[in-house]
């Protein structure tokens, strides 16, 4: 039977992830801490990696009851540590100037920064699916598919594109449950710039979006729904989450029903 396998939440939107065993389900629909804070410039856009490639070669790993976030540039040695509350201003002047623009770090508590407000819960993706398109291109890893397309819920004892059937029709959601928390399936999630990239240098492969398009069509599920793929670059399962779900907790090992 399908299990939850990896639980992936992205503390502050666009940089590195950390891997739990248990998440909670907050009042919006997404899982705590992820996505928690956003980069923002003075006209209070984000700043992500569909806007620079400069977010790539920014390494950091939070310790989550701490409150901490430990930042270091790639191939570079030194590292700099800040409180995530008390150090507010420090940190919000390091990323000012790596960034070489003003920057402030804003705080969602009710669901983060989701891509997608309309779904706004977690993101699922079966692990078959990442070691497929990891076939589909030569020296690619799983961990860098993995890196690429940045899914919170990662299942195992599925085929690849598992996720594709929990969907139905625009306008429809189609149930399924993790453990104790129930979710709606809405839609495959489009695909930006960031799975071009090479994740931790921010190289772009201007084939790539080309090649995984081609891949995606040959080898889409029968299960899958083709009303949801007005084009292929899609990949992982966007949902929504009610508020009935608000402070269950998802499990590592948890059972998917259908």
């Amino acid at each position: 039977m399908p299990y939850l396998s990896k639980i992936l939440i992205y503390p502050i939107k666009s940089l590195d992830a950390v891997e739990v065993t248990t998440a909670q389900i907050l009042p919006g629909g997404a899982i705590a801490h992820d996505r928690e804070f956003a980069l923002v410039d003075e006209q209070g856009q984000f700043v992500n990696a569909k806007r620079t490639d400069k977010i790539h070669s920014l390494r950091s790993c939070f310790d989550l009851a701490a409150r901490t976030v430990t930042l270091r540039i790639e191939g570079q040695g030194q590292s700099y540590a800040f409180d995530l509350e008390g150090d507010r201003a420090a940190l919000e002047s390091w990323l000012s100037q790596y960034f070489d623009t003003p920057i402030t770090l804003q705080q969602n508590l009710h669901m983060g920064f989701p891509d997608d407000t309309a779904a706004s819960g977690a993101t699922v993706v079966a692990g078959e699916s990442l070691r497929a398109i990891a076939s589909w291109f030569p020296g690619m890893t799983l961990e860098e598919v993995r890196q690429r397309f940045r899914a919170n819920l990662e299942i195992e004892d599925a085929p690849a594109f598992w996720e594709d059937q929990l969907m139905s029709e625009p306008g429809q959601f189609l149930p399924f449950q993790i453990g104790e928390v129930s979710f709606l399936g809405s839609h495959p999630c489009a695909r930006c710039i960031v799975p071009t990239r090479n994740p931790w240098i921010g190289e772009r492969d201007r084939h790539f979006q080309k090649e995984f398009m081609a891949q995606r069509k040959a080898t889409l599920p029968a299960w899958a729904k083709p009303s949801r793929f007005d084009h292929f670059y899609r990949l992982t399962l966007n949902t929504q989450v009610l508020p009935s779900e608000t402070g269950k907790t998802l499990r590592v090992n948890d059972l998917v029903a259908l």
